[in-house]
């Protein structure tokens, strides 16, 4: 299968997902997630029926400092501070044919892909292991 995968590049985390995906026979195209010009409507796609908490990068840097509480966020107000801060979208994001998953969450990923998807090791190809934060996005003067 044909896996368009929008990674933040450099991620250690992405690049494993990537290698179990691609041992499980499928063809990626990698796509740069900060780049990528997200509008609202396109992003919404990628979480389906997922709490709006669920969406968000637990990793990122204005979440982890209380500046971003998910579990108060509305739809509308979330999307729009991904849209803005992308680093704050939950990852990688999956595109294959007219599926769209958001996480490397393994039994959702091989439900939606096949059983082949994953080596189901979520420690694995969830769980950040930086001992830093991601940085922030410069951010335009």
């Amino acid at each position: 299968m044909r896996i368009v995968f929008y990674e933040k590049p450099g991620c250690a985390n992405n690049a494993r997902q990537k290698q179990l995906l691609l041992a499980a026979g499928h063809e990626l195209f990698a796509k740069n997630l900060l780049t990528e010009p997200w509008t609202t409507a396109r992003l919404r796609e990628f979480f389906g029926a997922r709490p709006v908490a669920e969406w968000f990068n637990r990793a990122a840097p204005r979440v982890k400092d209380g500046g971003i509480v998910p579990e108060t966020m509305t739809e509308a107000a979330a999307l729009q501070a991904m849209v803005e801060d992308p680093l704050l979208i939950r990852r990688p994001l999956l595109e294959a044919g007219e599926i769209r998953l958001a996480g490397f969450d393994s039994p959702q990923v091989t439900r939606c892909l096949g059983d082949s998807a994953t080596a189901s090791d979520d420690d694995l190809a969830q769980a950040c292991h930086r001992q830093r934060p991601c940085p922030s996005l410069p951010t335009e003067p």
